[in-house]
């Protein structure tokens, strides 16, 4: 049949299965809103910036597993969705972003809003578009979601020009493409196999493809097989239960005593889905020195880019793992017991005793369990990845490789439609006044959250860092706004809540969390704490993980 192409695009994300669209209108999509408009099927998020369609799309998606859409105009609309692209990128989010421009006789005419969001966004996506023809539009539409959600997932742009939009030709609707699954080359699983057999003390760290792969079951099953402890990346946070057994905390700058020793103590590393970050592996060429690394990963060039591999098998975790299972040998419980004895000897405790940890453990017991979590960046992004517990994937959210300051209140909106469940944001002050608009979305779209605003007048981590490795020269990380957030959050039709005093916390966050539940609303708690509160423990930049773990000194 005929159509125009804005209508082409709305028909084919509904063969896609897109239930929900973040963003924002403008000229050069006039057509696109009005297409949308007149179907009538897919419900649309007006945010009050793209930044914010950019991240309540990649919240949507890592929550959901699904694909993430936001649409945007040309020139600055596009360009503001140019974070939210990256933050999508770094972590591996499927995403698609749909830009309008203008049309094909203004192109490279510096028209009004015309802009090369195509150049701009090469670096950071998986592949983009710029549709000239309606003939190519709704077989790009189709590649685009696929990409997106095929092998590393990640971003996907298509720039859809004016002429396009309104164009008319034929229209045939199409399943979307099946995924493909990975030929995983037998020998090479055979070989892990042969070391993981011949271990005595295997540790196994969790990273984000174990979730994107839907893989925690096998992930699960694989520990159990080698009674082996498992730590996790922070994008891993989830891929096992924090409290399960066999699980160790966090890895890393942050991470938890035990498995910093583990890491010390073991002599074979199972990175599954892991890219061994700086914040992983710390100082790259010592990380793994006299261990056997296995690294299992859906992206070859991965592959001893960070750390030098034993051996290396290209493939999906879950796919990896199915195979490997019927190959392992049933270790006993030795190896584990001495892991669970690390933490009772350890130098290195979480500070029980600061405010950030009674808030966020208070939290953690009374927020609904297994609802999302969406953290910030920041020392409160740590402090949620060590205080709050995940027990399941896809529910603690936050931007890990490009660490986006203002990503929390954007995906926690995306979150939120994705799940149909009350979310709860831990964000700094820093954090939340780059993306506070967004509380005016979650209002008017009757989002339920509960803001954990956690508030020192710093820009805390930077702050440490200043503290310890720049002799406490504080230069311009005090913010000292004068901003009463209560009140913020009552102007803009919020409840608006605060927490002063340690034996506040337990009340409040009560009274937060039903009245978010029952108002379907958002809750902002000005959660007043220390400026020299600090995410203990810490590693030193660039140290060995066994020579340079030191205790911040909180002077």
């Amino acid at each position: 049949m005929k159509m125009k192409g804005a209508d082409i695009l709305i028909n084919c994300l509904l063969e896609q299965g897109v239930d929900t669209i973040f963003g924002y209108p403008g000229g050069a999509v006039l057509d696109i809103y009005d297409a949308l408009y007149r179907n009538g099927k897919i419900n649309h998020i007006l945010t009050a910036h793209e930044q914010g369609a950019a991240h309540a799309a990649d919240g949507y998606a890592r929550a959901t597993g699904k694909v993430g859409v936001c649409f945007a105009t040309s020139g600055p609309g596009a360009t503001n969705l140019v974070t939210g692209i990256a933050t999508a990128f770094m972590d591996s989010i499927p995403l698609v972003a749909v830009t309008g421009n203008v049309g094909l006789s203004m192109l490279g005419r510096d028209s009004f809003q015309e802009v090369d969001i195509t150049g701009i966004t090469m670096p950071i996506t998986k592949h983009n578009y710029i549709v000239k023809d309606v003939k190519d539009l709704a077989e790009t539409i189709r590649r685009a979601f696929y990409i997106a959600n095929s092998g590393r997932k990640g971003p996907v742009l298509i720039d859809i020009l004016k002429n396009v939009q309104v164009a008319e030709c034929d229209y045939e609707p199409a399943k979307p493409y099946p995924l493909k699954e990975f030929d995983i080359n037998m020998s090479a699983v055979e070989a892990t196999a042969e070391v993981i057999n011949s271990a005595k003390r295997p540790l196994i760290i969790a990273g984000g493809g174990v979730i994107s792969a839907g893989a925690s079951e096998y992930l699960k099953e694989f520990a159990k097989k080698l009674n082996a402890p498992v730590a996790y990346t922070l994008m891993g946070k989830g891929a096992i239960a924090d409290g399960d057994p066999l699980c160790i905390g966090m890895v890393g700058m942050h991470g938890t005593f035990t498995a910093t020793k583990a890491v010390i103590s073991s002599d074979v590393i199972i990175a599954l889905g892991s890219r061994f970050s700086d914040r992983v592996a710390l100082n790259r060429d010592l990380f793994a020195n006299g261990k056997k690394v296995i690294h299992i990963d859906i992206d070859n060039a991965e592959f001893d880019k960070n750390v030098k591999t034993t051996l290396h098998v290209l493939a999906s975790i879950d796919a990896y793992l199915k195979a490997v299972l019927p190959l392992l040998e049933q270790k006993d419980g030795a190896w584990m017991d001495e892991v669970l004895t690390f933490e009772q000897g350890g130098r290195l405790k979480v500070d029980t005793s600061i405010m950030a940890y009674k808030i966020l453990k208070a939290a953690c017991r009374i927020a609904p369990e297994g609802n999302p979590v969406v953290a910030d960046v920041g020392q409160h992004q740590m402090w949620a990845a060590q205080y709050f517990a995940a027990l399941r994937p896809r529910q603690f959210l936050t931007s890990g490789g490009l660490g986006t300051m203002g990503y929390s209140m954007g995906a926690a909106i995306g979150a939120c439609f994705g799940t149909g469940k009350l979310a709860t944001v831990v964000v700094g002050d820093g954090c939340f006044n780059m993306n506070m608009n967004e509380l005016s979305t979650a209002v008017t779209q009757g989002v339920p959250m509960v803001i954990l605003l956690m508030n020192n007048s710093v820009l805390g981590m930077v702050r440490q860092w200043q503290k310890i490795f720049y002799g406490r020269r504080f230069s311009q990380t005090t913010l000292d706004k004068k901003t009463d957030y209560v009140a913020f959050a009552e102007s803009f039709g919020a409840k608006g809540l605060r927490i002063e005093r340690e034996d506040e916390i337990e009340s409040v966050l009560e009274t937060a969390y039903s009245y978010a539940a029952e108002k379907c609303a958002p809750v902002l708690v000005d959660c007043r704490i220390s400026c020299d509160e600090n995410v203990l423990p810490m590693i030193k930049p660039g140290a060995t993980y066994d020579t340079q773990i030191e205790k911040m000194e909180e002077n």
